[in-house]
């Protein structure tokens, strides 16, 4: 059984303000849960926001550590360092003006409180399939789409997130998320193919319907290991 919870989230607007949506994945005791939602009128950094508080505000266990990744440096700063001069300034920023989002900010503090937190920033459309399945609940809510979201076992689960559970969480990142891509592999119902780029596979795994799969490989026999895994050889 993991020792931790891990947490993605994400969050989009089309436009800002435009309309909008937020997306998070929660691994936690062999088990994955997918949470998403949407607004007609937001702003990206409140899509972000609500991803995140609404993943903590389902973590009933405050005895394990929880490792919340998320592309938003709004979101990180804010929390880990901001909020604590806005709440002595009365949530006046340094130039004296309200600050933007105290409502959702107020949330957040009370979501974390009492976890152990810690909080990770991943790098965006980069592969890393919790943060672009997270991406894909988001921007389905924007765009007012249909999406089913997930609710069962980690082993059921068809993105891998095996480089961002277990012990060795940090190292795992590091040692595989900032390494060059050799390529990106796909299968999108049933449908195989390896890419060179991001963008060329982003195009074919983002806002499609059904079973998909995608993971970067960065050598050639890591590409070899990744279709053995998906039973391609």
């Amino acid at each position: 059984m993991l020792e931790k919870t891990i947490i993605f989230s994400d969050g989009s607007s089309r436009g800002n303000p435009g309309p909008g949506g937020w997306g998070a994945v929660i691994s936690e005791n062999g088990n994955v849960i997918e949470l998403g939602g949407g607004e007609k009128h937001t702003t990206n950094n409140k899509m972000e926001l609500l991803g995140a508080i609404n993943a903590l505000q389902k973590i009933k266990d405050d005895t394990k550590e929880i490792i919340v990744y998320t592309d938003s440096s709004y979101v990180i700063h804010g929390i880990t360092k901001w909020v604590y001069g806005w709440q002595k300034n009365n949530w006046m920023t340094s130039q004296k003006e309200s600050v933007s989002n105290q409502d959702l900010w107020k949330l957040l503090i009370k979501a974390s409180k009492g976890k152990k937190i810690t909080w990770a920033h991943v790098a965006g459309h980069a592969g890393v399939e919790g943060n672009e399945r997270c991406d894909v609940i988001a921007t389905s809510y924007a765009d007012g789409e249909k999406i089913n979201l997930f609710k069962g076992k980690l082993s059921d689960y068809e993105y891998d997130l095996s480089d961002t559970v277990g012990n060795s969480v940090k190292v795992l990142k590091k040692s595989k998320n900032k390494s060059l891509a050799y390529s990106y592999l796909s299968l999108v119902n049933g449908k195989f193919t390896i890419d060179k780029t991001w963008a060329e596979c982003e195009k074919r795994v983002k806002g499609v319907k059904g079973h998909v799969k995608f993971k970067k490989a960065i050598s050639p026999e890591d590409e070899n290991e990744i279709m053995k895994e998906w039973g391609i050889k």
